[in-house]
């Protein structure tokens, strides 16, 4: 099996999977392997999860207590789009350093992508749910595409598919 340069490749064999890299050595998987979660750190628990549950549609799938590593209480909240695998854990900043960052997890670059079925539907529904797009919709190769912010100032790309 060949690789091209820089991209990953994936083979099984009776254990299991492994992924190749470019000049990398074979890793082995035990089974499937997903992102579970991507934590994106908020100035507040209450306010992002209404965003992203009220304006862009997400499932809340759980928000507990739980408690810092020092012993503080904090929060773990997860939400995620409806039937995805993947999720997001909101996670309150805790300190300076951490409020530094919140809207600028990805420096300033798109960071996220939101994919949906039914672009204009999904568009139309966030732009009247107060949604702030920085980009009107386009068509690229990969998609229809428009830029928003989410309630920390965090860009995404909401892609569907070319019409």
């Amino acid at each position: 099996m060949r690789c091209l340069p820089l991209r990953a490749c994936r083979v099984a064999d009776r254990r299991g999977w492994y992924v190749l890299g470019a000049g990398a050595r074979p890793v082995f998987y035990a089974g499937t392997v997903h992102l579970g979660l991507i934590a994106v750190v908020v100035s507040e628990y209450d306010p992002a999860i209404n965003f992203f549950v009220d304006r862009l549609g997400f499932e809340l799938v759980e928000d507990s207590p739980t408690l810092t590593n020092d012993g503080r209480p904090k929060r773990w909240v997860v939400v995620r789009p409806p039937g995805a695998a993947t999720g997001l854990l909101l996670a309150q900043a805790d300190g300076e350093d951490q409020a530094a960052i919140v809207g600028k997890q990805a420096a300033g670059w798109v960071g996220f992508f939101l994919h949906v079925e039914d672009f204009d539907a999904a568009y139309g529904r966030m732009a009247s749910s107060g949604v702030q797009f920085l980009t009107a919709p386009r068509t690229e190769p990969y998609g229809r595409v428009a830029v928003f912010l989410d309630i920390a100032g965090n860009k995404w790309d909401l892609i569907g598919p070319v019409a």
